[in-house]
């Protein structure tokens, strides 16, 4: 595990480090429990009370530029998941994650004082790269906490981001594609081309997604719901030719959890049929569903159908109990939906390719679940894929930095 951002060794953190991790683990998932502004405070231009931007409704989205890095907000991600397969139908899942923290703001909102820039004020970049070998039922994932600099940076013009030798960017010569390089130590890496199926598209009301009561707990949230993969997968020294399917989100924000809430759960689904999904149930003390929590259809063509908490139910068919974190997950999810082709129900069933799919390194803080998933009607046909993120289930989101 690499953590050249204080060069210290995987095996002995440092104090320090201990402080970063957690203070990046707050900044990046809990934000949003912290100050949060009233919707009378919320007028255009308004700024969390620590001098980041909001979200506004309307904004007019340029690319590349808005696929680069946004300092003004506090916190953005870049994340890819996808399926891949190989000329045998060997299956594996892959998760390539990028997060960036800008360090506090001085009064000034300036990240320099007195001309030289404070300890702890720049950027920091967290990033996870897992493995799912389905064969094989393993689970191989890495992660790393670097300082913006030498080893890790987001370019604020174009899609640029790195950290050490992981990377995502535009591909030059097709500035349509993705390029994304990931590793796992000395057991895996991958390299590999994302063409779009479909167009970019922005979730959310007017450009706005919205993650609680509070207008500030918001997202400008783009996606590629449907990406063609290709590339290679070097798998304990051997290199794979693996061809697939991959989905990419870039949030950005300064606020996401709501008061009162304790953790999400979110989907991706690429169905046979041509269609996507993304929903994703914000969840309160208790357990119940969040009303700001969503739900949307991504049709052949790109076009975005969007359903409230109430046009839609998420349901636990099955549980699985982490052996490393005590935490206990719904990784079987039955999910019923409005059709909207038809406007009637329709039911799907997300199963797990293999139960241990858990990310719990010391370096993001926080465990959570992020796995490859089938998804299967009612009668048990498997129509499509997808990707399961699970969090607040090792512990509360909210109440653990309180």
């Amino acid at each position: 595990m690499t953590f050249s951002m204080i060069r210290t060794s995987q095996n002995a953190p440092t104090i320090e480090s201990r402080i970063l991790s957690g203070w990046l683990c707050l900044c990046v998932i809990l934000v949003g429990t912290i100050s949060p502004l009233t919707a009378a405070e919320l007028a255009p231009g308004a700024r969390t009370p620590g001098g980041f931007a909001i979200p506004q409704p309307g904004r007019q989205f340029q690319v590349p530029r808005d696929h680069g890095s946004h300092p003004e907000f506090k916190i953005e991600w870049w994340y890819i998941t996808g399926h891949l397969f190989t000329e045998s139908q060997a299956r594996y899942g892959f998760q390539a994650t990028f997060f960036r923290s800008s360090g506090p703001r001085t009064t000034h909102d300036s990240r320099a004082l007195s001309g030289r820039e404070a300890f702890g004020s720049s950027d920091l970049h967290l990033a996870h790269i897992a493995l799912s070998d389905v064969t094989q039922r393993k689970f191989l994932f890495e992660e790393r906490l670097n300082r913006a600099g030498w080893d890790a940076t987001a370019d604020e013009t174009t899609l640029a981001v790195r950290n050490g030798n992981w990377s995502l960017t535009l591909d030059t010569n097709n500035t349509d594609a993705l390029l994304v390089n990931g590793s796992i130590r000395r057991e895996a890496a991958f390299s590999l081309r994302l063409t779009p199926q479909k167009p970019l598209v922005i979730f959310g009301e007017d450009g706005v997604s919205r993650k609680g009561a509070d207008p500030s707990a918001s997202s400008y949230y783009l996606t590629f719901p449907r990406l063609e993969a290709i590339g290679t997968l070097t798998l304990n020294g051997k290199t794979l030719v693996v061809k697939g399917q991959a989905w990419m989100d870039h949030e950005i924000s300064s606020s996401q959890l709501d008061d009162g809430q304790e953790g999400w759960d979110w989907a991706s689904l690429q169905l046979r049929d041509g269609r996507d999904l993304m929903v994703y149930r914000l969840r309160r003390k208790g357990g119940a569903t969040d009303p700001h929590s969503q739900l949307a259809w991504v049709d052949k063509d790109g076009t975005v159908t969007r359903f409230s908490a109430a046009r839609f139910t998420w349901t636990t068919d099955r549980l699985w109990k982490s052996p490393n974190t005590g935490g206990s997950y719904p990784i079987s999810v039955r999910l019923e939906a409005i059709d909207p082709s038809s406007n009637r129900p329709v039911v799907f069933h997300l199963e797990p390719l293999f139960d241990a799919q858990e990310l719990n390194g010391p370096l993001g803080g926080i465990p959570y679940w992020e796995g490859a998933c089938r998804v299967r009607n009612e009668q048990g046909e498997e129509i499509g894929s997808a990707y399961l993120e699970l969090t607040g289930y090792s512990g509360n989101l909210a109440e653990r930095f309180r």
